[in-house]
């Protein structure tokens, strides 16, 4: 039986999306904030409108914040209980929030919590549902204003576009970094609309006690301005030392791929690509990475691209704004060399 639900609004014909906003410690996770400004482009291809829901503790000043962004309407589930993400009880919410609305689309960060909720979510309004996807776009099909979902398929060799031309809502989840983030606008009007769940402690079978981040010594990927990056042309070098030195000559910060992961050069937090991090900094630094696209589709949009690679014809290149071909132990200790002189110079 669905969870008795104070919506107080009616239903109106006009076609919704509908995106969960999901936020940590009284603060929006930056995908939502990016997926609300792509929500607000759909809505203007399908002359239909953008709400979002967003459940913890104390959040009316988050929801003040999403209709800045664009949304039409806010969806607030307040309960000192579910401060912290509660996978049964957020994804019970939500999906009668979703009976109730019949939306057209919904999209959900691709964090490790949004890809936690989705599927359940999907399962109970009996819809399909896009992992990973990196790009959304309408598209008149069939008599119909489709969703087309792209994800990166085939092991990163291209692009694959999805539809879902049966079943609604459309759904989805978007990996963080990919869409661009709005910029805010608090003189929007918009609607709060309070959202009163009927539950008890039974319902919470599992609780989430806390959250603990693991501490790094550098800084955070989506926050910087410079990102060097390696891959597993690096085995040369026996490890990234040289990248940690770049980095550190640059005032940016480590990252890496799957190979260089998989060799314990990086934290999972610094991978790049399909199964890491989206980032867009001022300038990506490439090092010993031939360029598949399930690692390049995590910086593609970066404003300067840097390749460093030994192969003349690796992939890399076509996407770099300056590609550098040769032994990269040569080169990266000259760049090194060169950025300490002009450091200590000034």
């Amino acid at each position: 039986m669905r969870t008795p639900i104070d919506l107080n609004t009616s239903r109106d014909n006009v076609k919704e999306i509908i995106v969960w906003a999901e936020q940590r410690s009284g603060r929006l996770a930056e995908v939502s904030r990016e997926i609300i400004t792509k929500a607000v482009d759909l809505a203007e291809n399908l002359e239909g409108t953008v709400s979002a829901i967003c459940i913890g503790d104390d959040c009316t000043l988050l929801g003040k914040e999403l209709i800045s962004y664009g949304a039409d309407r806010v969806f607030l589930v307040e309960d000192s209980r579910l401060a912290l993400y509660q996978s049964d009880v957020y994804s019970r919410v939500v999906a009668d929030i979703l009976f109730e609305r019949q939306p057209d689309i919904v999209l959900v960060g691709g964090t490790s919590i949004g890809m936690d909720i989705a599927p359940r979510v999907a399962a109970k309004v009996k819809t399909g549902l896009t992992a990973h996807c990196v790009d959304l776009y309408m598209e008149y099909i069939d008599g119909k204003d489709q969703l087309v979902q792209v994800i990166p398929g085939w092991g990163g060799t291209m692009m694959v576009k999805i539809v879902c031309p049966e079943r609604r809502p459309q759904m989805a989840t978007i990996r963080p970094g990919v869409m661009e983030k709005g910029q805010p606008d608090f003189s929007r009007k918009g609607n709060i609309i309070p959202v009163i769940p009927d539950f008890s402690e039974d319902n919470f079978g599992a609780k989430t006690i806390e959250f603990v981040e693991e501490k790094s010594n550098r800084g955070s990927l989506e926050d910087t301005d410079i990102i060097i990056s390696g891959g597993f042309g690096l085995y040369s070098s026996g490890g990234f030392a040289l990248i940690e030195e770049l980095a550190d000559a640059l005032h940016g910060e480590v990252a890496g791929t799957r190979p260089a992961f998989d060799h314990d050069w990086i934290t999972e937090d610094r991978l790049i690509g399909q199964s890491g991090k989206t980032v867009r900094p001022n300038l990506f630094v490439s090092i010993g990475a031939s360029g598949a696209i399930h690692y390049t589709t995590g910086f593609v949009k970066s404003k300067i691209i840097v390749a460093i690679d030994k192969n003349p014809s690796a992939p890399i290149f076509d996407i770099a704004d300056v590609g550098i071909v040769g032994d990269l132990n040569q080169i990266v200790p000259c760049i090194i060399a060169e950025l300490e002189k002009q450091n200590n110079q000034d």
